[in-house]
């Protein structure tokens, strides 16, 4: 009954088309956007800022996630409509924690394939934001939601620790 419900509210989204306005990476945005659209397809598809990366389309992944004010979200089950009037930040944000992460994963081979690193990079900025100098577990919790399919999640780990230890 659920999905049914739910799959009866997308389709009627689907034809009602709202206007939105988003602040992305510190630029002023305004889509016109399905209601049931995600974030994800706006930033990449009418944005065209294809640094998110959308792998399981369900949430499960975390390859989608982006800050939504200053919180991380899940692009691919997050509507655009809920996000009207929010600063979203994706990981193509010039932002020098940013590049202190994007280094820390090269050196410390936090990523294989890539395809994950957006939503990991955006998760461990969230984190060391919130919690500069967090501890092996909070990184590994707040990584949680984030599945590497290579399995370098020792690599990511490492990378978070180093960039919260690099000065600032």
């Amino acid at each position: 009954m659920r999905v049914e419900i739910a799959e009866a509210v997308a389709a009627a989204g689907r034809f009602q088309t709202m206007q939105v306005e988003l602040e992305v990476n510190g630029n002023r945005y305004r889509v016109d956007a399905p209601a049931a659209e995600p974030l994800s397809a706006v930033l990449r598809d009418r944005l065209e800022l294809t640094g998110t990366k959308v792998a399981c389309g369900e949430g499960t992944c975390g390859s989608c996630t982006v800050l939504v004010d200053d919180r991380p979200v899940l692009s691919c089950l997050t509507l655009a409509a809920a996000c009207d009037g929010a600063s979203v930040r994706t990981v193509e944000a010039d932002d020098d924690l940013l590049d202190r992460l994007r280094r820390a994963f090269t050196e410390e081979d936090g990523f294989q394939c890539g395809f994950c690193t957006p939503g990991q990079l955006m998760s461990a900025l969230a984190l060391l934001e919130r919690t500069p100098h967090p501890s092996a577990d909070e990184i590994v919790t707040a990584m949680s939601g984030n599945l590497c399919r290579c399995g370098a999640y020792e690599g990511i780990a490492l990378a978070v620790a180093r960039a919260a230890e690099a000065p600032a």
